[in-house]
């Protein structure tokens, strides 16, 4: 109560402090100003050098008087700077200890922007300042649609999400593609206080298909228009962003702003910063009605239940109509229509200080909006060149945004303390599980890992696929991390079908994997290539969970389950599709075996038949996989029997079997208690074998696994006693399991390994 009371009499006391100051000031300059009684000039264009009264005493007196109003005027400015403090670290009034107070700003930039402020009623206010209280739900709303959107929503979110102290409610207007990739991503963020909700854009599309619009977004760049009736009724503001924005400070503070909205206020939006409304950027340059240099549609805040008051939806509608009989088409989606709808009511729109969306698009006026780069609080990607847009400090926004772009998601997961989350049912059993295991168990962090919920990001790149009509199609599955990035092309090269995987990176790496495959034009190329990117976490690599996700997103009838390191035989695409339908796999439980073999030599002539092959096989250039360190592996394949094959040909179980397989898409998934090196196909052949599938050899198919180096965990599990302890523990754990679910038929696997 003491502190309470010192602080408020520091509080006012540094209100009297300023208020007294600029009093006392001018008390003594007009005291000052005046000699013999009559006032005397501090303007030196009022001065007279010839005058008598001119002297060098006066002129000396003058600079001194000049001085001392810049110290007092400084000492004024500083002041302020302390009562703001003062009035930030007071108790609010409003709910107890519970809300936190922004000040906010009015704007950086030039007086013509100042005066533009104060006509459209932002000039700063007495009393209270606007408050969002510490808990309260913000809400954003975003438009997004397709693949490369969806990685820019990414660093939009983090950006919010670094700086943000609140609870947020994301509103994600999306296709199906950006809902599928972001309702990934969100549920295995799991970022504590962010609720995420989907609305189907195609849905809307007839809403806004009846405008003709040129711009690049197409028709979604003109669904912001309909959000008052795409989003809850009960919903009654929200701030809309376009996905090319960057946050630099709190979100909080542009919600704030929703509290100096007056009167029929009911949009907030930064004036447009490029000349483009006002008509003269060429010869017959033609653009839609707008306000002066009319308003930007990248960052919005949107009164919803006003807007539905006023007939939001019938008014844009009319003006749309009424210009498009001259206009023909918009040009800058929905940016036209709003600005279309201002010109003709511009009581509506409350004009944001230009620091909430600096346009970094070429020949604006963004470099008004601030003094320093410092005061900058959103950036907004708005040119079609992105980050190679010109701007003085160009190189400083782009280091921003590549620190949002590559920043690790994982550090995002922070708690908001003192602000209660809704009930995840995901979260709780994730924390039920992990507490029921001991920490003291010397396996704890393996045992950890199959709980751990990772990152994923779907279709990282533009994907496109149709399966073929006879249901034959086959997708080789397979998972990587960045020291096998350069398999992928001569993969590409091998397989001409369709491909899943999934790729264990950081954020950095996925940036630096993005720049590889769009500087590749192999890989480029091909959009039958489903790139996953998983990210890292933990200590162990996750292989397993790596597989599963790759073949949970397959989309064709079968899958061909490889590694990353092999390259499967020229024409293996078309062979497999003929197998299919000769094996029957539509109607039975087969798992077709596609021989592996490997070479020793980086630089290879790949074989193209099985003659050329065998006789590099016999000639010592090509080896049997792992026959000098494994043969248990592949030794029931019965490559002897191989060499002379010409029909399928089946062949059993055996422990410890791990072969490449072609399977339906049905098929079960791998063990994720198994991570790093060891077990982790063996145990996967092994259920397929406990749910009765058949193994059967192709004859006229192989792959060769390439040279590389040992990877981390392979070293790990032949330097580490522990890792080996715990591997073989998490093997006897999983026989047992085995026995459990198939009963007396799985007693085999025990007494194989014990006589193994």
């Amino acid at each position: 109560m003491l502190g309470v009371c010192r602080g408020r009499r520091k509080f006012l006391a540094a209100s009297l402090t300023l208020l007294c100051i600029p009093a006392i000031t001018w008390l003594y300059l007009f005291a000052g100003s005046f000699e013999d009684g009559k006032p005397v000039s501090l303007s030196p264009l009022e001065a007279q050098p010839h005058s008598p009264r001119y002297t060098a005493s006066s002129q000396r007196e003058r600079e001194s008087l000049e001085v001392r109003v810049r110290e007092v005027e400084e000492e004024n400015r500083a002041l302020r700077r302390q009562l703001s403090l003062a009035q930030g670290r007071s108790p609010s009034h409003r709910r107890g200890n519970h809300s936190k107070t922004y000040s906010m700003e009015e704007g950086t930039g030039d007086s013509e922007n100042l005066r533009a402020g104060i006509v459209a009623g932002n000039s700063s206010e007495c009393g209270q300042q606007p408050v969002v209280e510490k808990c309260e739900t913000i809400h954003v709303a975003i438009v997004c649609a397709g693949y490369n959107a969806s990685r820019d929503v990414v660093t939009l979110v983090k950006s919010v999400l670094f700086h943000r102290r609140n609870p947020l409610h994301f509103h994600l207007i999306a296709d199906s593609i950006a809902e599928q990739i972001l309702a990934t991503l969100f549920q295995t963020w799991m970022v504590p206080a962010v609720r995420v909700d989907f609305y189907n854009a195609d849905e809307l599309k007839s809403e806004v298909s009846w405008i003709p619009n040129k711009h690049y977004s197409g028709i979604y760049g003109l669904m912001k228009l309909v959000l008052t009736k795409t989003l809850p009724a009960n919903l009654e503001r929200v701030i809309v962003l376009d996905t090319d924005i960057t946050f630099a400070t709190d979100i909080a503070e542009l919600w704030a702003v929703f509290h100096k909205f007056k009167g029929q206020q009911v949009l907030g939006l930064v004036e447009n910063q490029s000349d483009w409304y006002l008509g003269n950027l060429w010869k017959n340059h033609r653009p839609w009605p707008a306000l002066g240099r009319g308003y930007n549609t990248g960052v919005i805040l949107l009164l919803l239940d006003k807007l539905r008051k006023m007939k939001w939806e019938q008014m844009w509608r009319l003006t749309a109509e009424r210009e498009l009989m001259g206009m023909l088409s918009t040009s800058l989606a929905d940016q036209d229509i709003f600005n279309a709808v201002i010109k003709q009511n511009p009581f509506l729109v409350y004009q944001l200080p230009c620091f909430w969306n600096v346009q970094l698009s070429d020949h604006t006026r963004s470099e008004q909006c601030y003094r320093d780069v410092s005061d900058l609080k959103v950036i907004h990607w708005n040119s079609p060149k992105k980050l190679r847009v010109k701007n003085k400090h160009v190189e400083f926004f782009r280091n921003l945004y590549l620190t949002f772009l590559e920043y690790d998601g994982n550090l995002l997961r922070r708690e908001l303390f003192g602000c209660p989350s809704e009930a995840d049912v995901n979260s709780e059993n994730l924390q039920k599980q992990l507490s029921e295991l001991d920490e003291d168990d010397l396996c704890y962090e393996f045992r950890r890992e199959r709980f751990t919920v990772h990152r994923t990001h779907l279709y990282f790149l533009h994907y496109e696929y149709e399966p073929a009509s006879d249901n034959t199609d086959v997708t080789l599955v397979a998972q990587l991390s960045m020291d096998r990035l350069q398999m992928l092309e001569a993969i590409c090269k091998h397989w001409e079908g369709p491909v899943s995987l999934a790729l264990y990176l950081s954020d950095a790496e996925a940036q630096q994997f993005l720049r590889y495959a769009q500087g590749s034009e192999v890989l480029m190329g091909r959009h039958n290539v489903a790139y996953h990117i998983v990210y890292k976490e933990g200590q162990f690599y996750p292989v397993n969970l790596l597989r599963n996700v790759a073949m949970k997103h397959v989309g064709t009838p079968y899958m061909f389950l490889s590694d990353i390191d092999f390259l499967p035989m020229y024409g293996l695409y078309e062979y497999l599709r003929k197998s299919v339908i000769q094996l029957d796999l539509a109607n039975t439980k087969k798992a077709m075996i596609v021989p592996a073999f490997e070479t020793l030599r980086y630089r290879l002539s790949f074989p193209k038949s099985k003659a050329e092959l065998l006789s590099m096989l016999d000639m010592g250039t090509l080896f049997t996989f792992r026959y000098h360190v494994w043969t248990k592996g592949h030794a029931p394949t019965n490559f002897a029997k191989w060499r002379t094959a010409t029909t399928p040909y089946r062949v059993e179980w055996e422990a410890d079997f791990e072969p490449y397989v072609v399977v339906r898409r049905d098929c079960p998934e791998y063990d994720r208690r198994f991570v790093g090196f060891g077990w982790n196909k063996v145990a996967h052949i092994m259920e397929l074998d406990a749910q009765e599938y058949e193994f059967i050899v192709l004859p006229n198919a192989y792959m060769i696994h390439m040279p590389h180096a040992p990877s981390f965990d392979i070293t790990k599990f032949r330097s580490n006693k522990q890792y080996r302890i715990c591997l073989k523990t998490l093997k006897e754990e999983f026989q047992q399991d085995m026995s459990r679910r198939y009963g007396f038929a799985a007693l085999k696997y025990l007494t194989a390994e014990n006589n193994s």
